[in-house]
């Protein structure tokens, strides 16, 4: 009996696969229209809910759609110049940088802005919204706690859009929920390690060829875990913020925790494997050591280390205006 999933034959990345101008149609993009819609409805309810005004100031709407939309701009810029700058090793972006924002291949063909980074966006969201707030005077920490609030649930569309590319799927495992991905790497029916884990698993392999083997669905555990139950904390605990700044630190040190655990079951990019390695010749497609870091738990420690300064120095500055008003 197969302990795995196939992965689903009918999801394909274009929405319309095979129908003429409706084939440049991707999952992937129609995710990054959900998951804005849904981040500016959160930060909309919390407009309504007059968090955005400030003594003084009268929020409007005009206001918020400006503050979101510059937010966005930011992020796309930053997650597109991260994606190409840091994590692609042929350096064809830092000869050519004109290419970082070229939708098409050496063949002339759509391609779209294909590969983003979320840490980059992250970057990138971050000065476009404190630049906002420092042009109109807004008080940043309370606009940007509110943003980070609307943030986890529209990423949660971004990651079942990974998923539905088939992309950026976890490591080799045999426990029941792994799936097969179609463009998952393949490996020699004739290695021991192969067979084993075929065995545990349930699935029937030939004596030779190659094998592919059930992966971690790592998009998944990722909109779970950093998105829909990241946000629900944010949510739930909107209400009972200490200070200015509370929020976005909880966010920052939430998801670079979250992601930091998910990191261990989701492969890392092949060209760029461990940037700390205990095990230097290790696979990336099996987890043998959880002293072999990724780049991106780096940049999620960087990330937890961020959140709790931000926490410590927006916690005193509080309490300073508190002491100043008495």
């Amino acid at each position: 009996m197969p302990l795995y999933i196939a992965y689903p034959q009918w999801i394909h990345p274009q929405i319309f696969p095979g129908v003429p101008i409706l084939g440049l149609v991707r999952w992937y993009g129609l995710m990054y229209v959900f998951a804005f819609t849904t981040a500016f409805l959160i930060i909309k309810q919390l407009f309504k809910e007059g968090r955005l005004d400030s003594p003084g100031q009268k929020t409007t709407e005009d206001d918020l759609f400006s503050f979101f939309a510059t937010g966005i701009i930011f992020l796309l810029i930053g997650a597109r110049v991260f994606s190409t700058l840091v994590y692609d090793t042929t350096g064809i972006y830092w000869k050519k940088p004109w290419l970082i924002f070229w939708p098409f291949d050496s063949q002339g063909h759509f391609t779209g802005l294909a590969g983003m980074s979320y840490h980059g966006g992250f970057i990138g969201g971050l000065l476009g919204m404190i630049f906002w707030c420092v042009r109109h005077k807004r008080p940043a920490l309370r606009w940007i706690d509110a943003m980070t609030i609307a943030i986890p649930l529209g990423y949660t569309f971004g990651r079942i859009g990974n998923f539905l590319n088939g992309e950026l799927y976890g490591r080799v495992t045999a426990m029941p929920w792994g799936m097969v991905f179609p463009s998952a790497q393949k490996f020699s029916a004739s290695l021991q390690w192969v067979q084993d884990i075929a065995l545990r698993a349930g699935m029937q392999i030939p004596q030779s060829g190659l094998v592919n083997l059930p992966r971690h669905p790592s998009q998944l555990y990722e909109a779970f875990f950093e998105g829909l139950i990241l946000w629900c904390i944010l949510w739930f605990s909107r209400k009972k913020s200490p200070f200015p700044g509370f929020t976005s630190a909880l966010y920052t040190i939430g998801y670079g925790t979250a992601r930091f655990i998910i990191e261990y079951f989701r492969e890392p990019d092949a060209d760029l494997g461990y940037r700390v390695a205990k095990i230097s010749d290790a696979p990336i497609y099996l987890n043998v050591s959880l002293f072999n870091i990724s780049t991106g738990q780096i940049l999620c420690m960087l990330m937890i280390a961020g959140g709790l300064i931000l926490m410590l120095c927006a916690g005193l500055y509080h309490k300073h205006l508190q002491r100043k008003s008495l």
